[in-house]
């Protein structure tokens, strides 16, 4: 009896011995609280993920976001500052071996959807610095102009090239397919424009602010001679007044001609004795000084450039590379004026920004 119960204890053991050799336990054994590998999430939402320990093991962990170490603990709380793609893996490693998890998680740019309350025109002046001008200074170049814009019709304007202004909407502007989205009115005539830039942006961060990445709007003279990107120019307050000096980042140099010598055509609220203004050129090409000055119409695509209002397509958008990129919808418009000349008697050309709207809301 005694040697059947010896014999049984050794079978158990053997049994037992041949189990712990073979069983995966020598290597972590970890279960994912979130067992999917493909996720969703919005920014600044907190998202937890956890690695369970199974037996109880000895084992070193740590997760990674997009390839970078971020914690060794066994939960993982992630939270997007942004809209985009994210990576998170988590590794667990012990002596017989390591297991590993991989999530991607897409998080969507936020959105403000169209209300009954919703207003068609931007309602928001974040940021207005004009390039100088005649009108620098005056009624239609300082900060109370630039307000006018909020919630409806006003008048400003922006100066010599590089001269700008920031608009927000209190909603998100959908990208409808094979339509125009918005609308951008200035005081052009049929023979006089003065082309400015649009640029577009998503709220990416949430935040309500426009501090993530502008897209340029393309139009007709995109690719075409005389248009450049990355384009800079340095404006220089003179001593006195009147014309005002600028040099770019392609070697040349001319002035902003003001009419009067004793007025200063320098923004009021703009520090130091000079600024610098970045952003793309459009060419003089429908310019002509012949008798009567004019200056023609691009074929589309800008601002303060066809009588009645310029339509614009948000799938015209294109990156710091220009290639073009898709964009459900954006929240936020910079204008910027996008020739530089002098016309004469005229002065500086300068665009105009009387409106911007959103084409599906507008009556």
């Amino acid at each position: 009896m005694m040697k059947n119960k010896y014999t049984l204890l050794l079978l158990i053991l053997a049994l037992f011995s041949a189990c712990t050799k073979d069983r995966p336990e020598q290597m972590p054994i970890v279960r994912m609280a979130v067992e999917s590998t493909a996720l969703n999430g919005k920014v600044n939402e907190n998202l937890s993920l956890e690695a369970v320990n199974v037996y109880g093991m000895l084992y070193d962990q740590e997760w990674k976001l997009n390839d970078e170490v971020i914690s060794t603990a066994s939960v993982y709380n992630f939270t997007a500052p942004k809209s985009g793609i994210y990576v998170v893996e988590y590794t667990a490693t012990g002596k017989g071996g390591t297991f590993t998890h991989k999530y991607t998680i897409n998080v969507g740019v936020p959105t403000v959807p169209i209300s009954p309350n919703s207003n068609p025109y931007v309602t928001t002046m974040f940021e207005f610095l004009p390039a100088p001008g005649q009108n620098t200074n005056k009624a239609l170049g300082i900060l109370t102009a630039a307000k006018t814009l909020e919630g409806k019709k006003g008048l400003v304007s922006l100066g010599a090239w590089g001269g700008y202004i920031v608009l927000g909407f209190d909603h998100t502007v959908v990208n409808e397919t094979g339509k125009d989205d918005l609308i951008v009115y200035g005081n052009p005539q049929s023979n006089f424009a003065e082309p400015g830039i649009v640029w577009v942006m998503q709220d990416e961060n949430g935040n309500g602010k426009p501090d993530d990445t502008w897209y340029e709007l393309k139009g007709s003279e995109f690719g075409k001679a005389g248009y450049e990107r990355n384009y800079e120019v340095t404006y220089t307050k003179p001593a006195v007044g009147g014309s005002v000096a600028w040099k770019d980042n392609k070697g040349n140099t001319g002035t902003v001609n003001i009419s009067s010598a004793t007025f200063q055509s320098f923004p009021t609220w703009q520090a130091g004795t000079e600024y610098t203004l970045k952003g793309s050129i459009l060419p003089k090409t429908g310019l002509s000084s012949s008798g009567l000055i004019t200056s023609m119409p691009f074929a589309f695509g800008y601002a303060d450039n066809i009588v009645g209002g310029d339509k614009l397509d948000i799938a015209n958008a294109i990156d710091k590379d220009g290639k073009s990129v898709s964009l459900a919808g954006i929240d936020f418009v910079k204008i910027q004026t996008g020739i530089q000349a002098n016309l004469g008697i005229l002065g500086e050309l300068s665009t105009e920004v009387a409106g911007v709207a959103d084409l599906s809301l507008v009556k």
